[in-house]
């Protein structure tokens, strides 16, 4: 009897570990799926956007709404690419690079910061140098920028968000990427924009 019921201990505990598993799985290829969804439609969107006719004297947009597609990143050195809309709650960096909304847009002047998680579109960063070219496509004009400096820092020091001199594009990523669970710091790609090249000097960065 005790043997039997060692056993089914055993077996019942072995069903549940495996039960846990697949929910695990289920949830990780709905997450994946979900995200390549969105990624496929915002780039479809944006395609749509810059092939319309538009105004030369038309004026770009100070602010957007969240969730709305503003463009591509692109480090081809690193093999980063993802879409980046606007917003930076939990919704949009579980599907997309997130535009913080406090920051100005990346066609407009000052320090654009974007941010996204270390384990998914902005895992890649682990790998990236100083002199890396990050390319930025939005349908208000192609802005490429070389990475000044790469820092970590504490997740209450926001001073990193604060206007620069320069036209910058701030990165922010989770850090140590290979932390499980809440990372206790952030990781930080500064950039300065520079004059946009061509696609086929960009490529050979």
């Amino acid at each position: 009897m005790v043997k039997w019921a060692v056993a089914f201990v055993r077996y019942a505990l072995a069903f549940v570990l495996i039960l846990i598993g697949a929910i695990a799985l289920s949830w990780v290829a709905f997450h994946y799926i979900s995200a390549a969804w969105f990624d496929r439609e915002a780039r479809e969107a944006l395609a749509n956007i810059r092939e319309a006719p538009r105004s030369e004297s038309a004026p770009t947009p100070d602010t957007m709404s969240v969730g709305e597609p503003i463009g591509t990143l692109e480090i081809t050195r690193v093999g980063l690419t993802g879409v980046v809309v606007e917003g930076d709650s939990t919704e949009v960096l579980d599907r997309a690079i997130g535009h913080l909304p406090d920051t100005p847009l990346p066609w407009k002047e000052g320090n654009s910061a974007l941010a996204a998680h270390r384990d998914t579109i902005f895992r890649p960063l682990k790998g990236v140098r100083l002199g890396d070219v990050l390319r930025l496509k939005t349908p208000h004009g192609d802005f490429d920028y070389r990475v000044t400096e790469t820092l970590i820092v504490k997740p209450e020091e926001v001073w990193v968000l604060d206007p620069t001199p320069v036209t910058t594009l701030t990165l922010i990523s989770c850090w140590p990427f290979n932390y499980i669970g809440h990372a206790p710091e952030r990781f930080i790609v500064r950039a300065e924009r520079i004059p946009t090249v061509s696609v086929a000097s960009h490529r050979t960065e």
